[in-house]
């Protein structure tokens, strides 16, 4: 056990209860502290206890136990109104991964599903019930199938590593539903366990989460954690400790001048990441997963708090940071930050080093103000707010954002997350609903650019109903079609509502869990958002790898061409002037080629590119047009006249309530030039059909 300011340490075990049976003290080598004993044996819980100054940050105190930061598993041996934390042996068990994989899927190809392991299948009819709300249900042969059929690549799971519900919450009978107050970076959450795992023991639960990764993979998913290395359970000054408090409270968390806790998590405390130790920590932990347990990628909470340095500003070249992107053992996963937290300089979108994405929280918002806040505001003064440049730019890849060397992969896009208004409700509320929370509504964000169309929550108004239900597929369109790595929320597939609790981190309830009890047209949205996901899937110019900068198509990078709805260029005016909402832009790449049969992707997977044959293969060329109209008028659009395009083949029409009217549209055929009454808002997706070598068009395909 590492600690700097301790004075004296003991390691106290424990009997299957609470009973302390034994207090062997630990002896001191530099600032490590250790004590072996045999009665370190599986099932056995354990505490520290160290005793220390008592001034300014520290806070030793020798007879209260603290957790094992390293504990493969965490025991309550108290109540749930007053738990009493203990550290527990694990035996380690060789696993049978059964020959699967990490599936490696390219970044270029991921389409990342945000879920709850407990609320993805607490109502879910079609998993047993003895597995709803567990790994094991998550990883039932229904729920892979389900997320097969809709077409995500990886789940990221909101967080698994042990946590505690905080003290405000226990007086009120609340629990931590999200998961953010880590007890041990180490160690499974034990509630997500099925009962029958739970009562065979810790190495049971670690099983049973193998046995979802398992399975997950060789249905070619890959799972990535949420992670939470910024704070942990220890919570404010005043608490009891639990985690690091108890160890060294001066050197594992951040403090002012007058030595109290520095918080720029707005959780209580900050992990100090400066201390080589604590960054040894993060990275055993992500190895640990990464290889024990399988998982593919993490994406770190609050990650500039992570970048901190000793002088709490954050730096991209920030050792840890650094370590974690060159990490050989590491070198598989995918890396994802969320770029801020709430300390001073806090906002630190797009300057994360190479080797990490980012969510990218000015894409959401461009996205929401667009599609839903400037409706709000046209309907008030007549006229939108803006126009339709920036959110151009947020669909070509944010280059504005990231830079050139990192490129649009940088970027994880998303609309919605678990914290704020799901996509139902980003168009159904003007103000969030929390008051269940228990906070008097201070909790959950306020800017969230929504605006319910005439009516706050539900309505049975069918004109409100419409245009809620096609922004919300303009939403969706937006996202999956736009450069970059989409990130979906598990029940936006199918317009789930929270009632507007933009917050609810403490609802382990059905405001929290997902229903699957859908209407028709919940069912008819889950059907766009296959069809988007099969055209992104299908068309590699959705997915760059690099920024193009001209206007010559390029491997792995998509060239642009900007149209006004009348087929002409737009003028430089016209990119920022709210009067221009329309717009209409053909995207063009060089596929990804074949070489020796083997695609470029599959050849990335494999990590066995062939660069030479790749180059000598030939190019497929991938074009799509895109077509942008942000109001409700209806307007015409013609379709560009370009050399080499014989005619142009609609995929998908976020103006049509359901993906069959769109296969079995006569009129889904265009030609160049052609002119098309458009109805607004609403989004179009064509796929360019090249004219043979003479000139000539193809033959029509019916």
């Amino acid at each position: 056990m590492w600690s700097h300011h301790a004075t004296s340490m003991t390691l106290v075990l424990y009997d299957g209860d609470d009973t302390p049976v034994a207090e062997l003290p630990m002896t001191r080598d530099g600032d490590v502290w250790e004590v072996t004993t045999d009665e370190l044996h599986p099932g056995r819980r354990y505490a520290i206890r160290a005793d220390g100054p008592t001034g300014g940050a520290h806070r030793f105190d020798p007879e209260r136990d603290s957790l094992d930061p390293y504990a493969r598993h965490i025991v309550n041996v108290g109540t749930d109104a007053d738990p009493k934390w203990l550290s527990t042996v694990v035996a380690y068990e060789p696993f049978d991964w059964g020959g699967s994989r990490h599936p490696a899927t390219p970044l270029r190809d991921s389409v990342v599903y945000e879920a709850h392991v407990r609320g993805l299948t607490k109502l879910a009819p079609f998993v047993p019930e003895h597995l709803r709300g567990t790994y094991a249900g998550l990883a039932s042969d229904e729920m892979i199938g389900y997320l097969k059929r809709l077409g995500v690549t990886a789940v990221e799971l909101l967080p698994v590593h042990a946590f505690a519900s905080e003290r405000h919450l226990r007086v009120q009978g609340l629990a931590n539903y999200w998961g953010y107050n880590t007890l041990g970076f180490f160690a499974p959450h034990p509630d997500y366990a099925t009962e029958a795992a739970r009562a065979a023991g810790p190495e049971a639960i670690a099983r049973e989460f193998k046995g979802m990764v398992r399975l997950l993979h060789e249905a070619g998913i890959e799972v990535f954690l949420d992670v939470g290395y910024n704070h942990t359970a220890d919570e404010g000054d005043d608490a009891r400790p639990v985690l690091f408090r108890g160890i060294d409270n001066a050197s594992y968390y951040r403090h002012d001048a007058s030595g109290r806790l520095l918080d720029v998590t707005g959780c209580g405390n900050s992990v100090d990441t400066s201390l080589p130790v604590v960054q040894q920590l993060v990275l055993d932990s992500l190895r640990y997963w990464h290889h024990e347990f399988g998982v593919d990628g993490f994406r770190f909470d609050l990650a500039v708090t992570l970048g901190r340095d000793a002088h709490h500003s954050y730096s991209a070249h920030h050792p840890l940071l650094t370590a974690i992107a060159e990490d050989p053992e590491l070198r598989t996963a995918k890396i994802i930050a969320e770029p801020w937290d709430v300390g001073i300089g806090g906002w630190q979108t797009g300057h994360f080093p190479l080797g990490w994405s980012e969510w990218n929280d000015e894409y959401r918002d461009r996205v929401r103000r667009f599609w839903v806040e400037s409706f709000a505001h046209a309907r008030v003064t007549g006229q939108h707010r803006e126009g339709v440049g920036k959110l151009a730019t947020a669909m070509a890849g944010s280059s504005n954002r990231f830079s050139d060397v990192r490129g649009p992969l940088a970027s994880v896009n998303f609309v919605t997350a678990h914290d704020g208004f799901t996509l139902r409700d980003l168009v159904s509320y003007n103000v969030k609903h929390n008051l269940l929370n228990g906070e008097l509504g201070r909790d959950g964000t306020n800017e969230n650019h929504s605006y319910n169309f005439g009516y706050e929550g539900w309505t049975d108004d069918d004109r409100i109903r419409v245009i809620r239900r096609q922004s919300v597929r303009n939403l969706m369109g937006t996202l999956l079609l736009s450069s970059g790595v989409p990130m979906i929320v598990a029940g936006d597939e199918f317009a789930r509502t929270q009632h507007g609790n933009n917050s609810p981190y403490n609802q382990d309830n059905e405001t929290g869990w997902l229903d699957w009890a859908t209407f028709e047209f919940q069912q008819a949205n889950y059907h766009h958002m296959q069809r988007l996901l099969e055209i992104r899937r299908d068309h590699p110019v959705l997915r760059p790898v690099r920024y193009n900068h001209t206007n010559e198509p390029e491997r792995d990078a998509t060239s642009i061409q900007w149209f006004d709805a009348l087929g002409g260029d737009m003028s430089d005016w016209e990119w920022n002037s709210p009067a221009t909402r329309s717009v209409q832009y053909l995207a063009t790449t060089l596929g990804p080629g074949v070489a020796n049969g083997v695609t470029a992707s599959a050849a990335e997977a494999e990590d066995a590119s062939d660069e030479d044959a790749l180059a000598e293969s030939p190019p497929e060329i991938d074009r799509l047009l895109v077509m942008v109209h942000g109001v409700e008028d209806p307007a015409p659009f013609r379709l560009p006249r370009l050399e080499g395009i014989a005619y142009y083949r609609l995929l998908w029409d976020s103006a049509v309530e359901h993906v069959a009217e769109i296969d079995s549209d006569a009129m889904s055929l265009a030609v160049p030039g052609q002119t098309l009454r458009v109805t607004g808002p609403s989004m179009r997706v064509y796929e360019v059909v090249a004219a043979d070598d003479d000139g000539a068009a193809p033959a029509e395909p019916w």
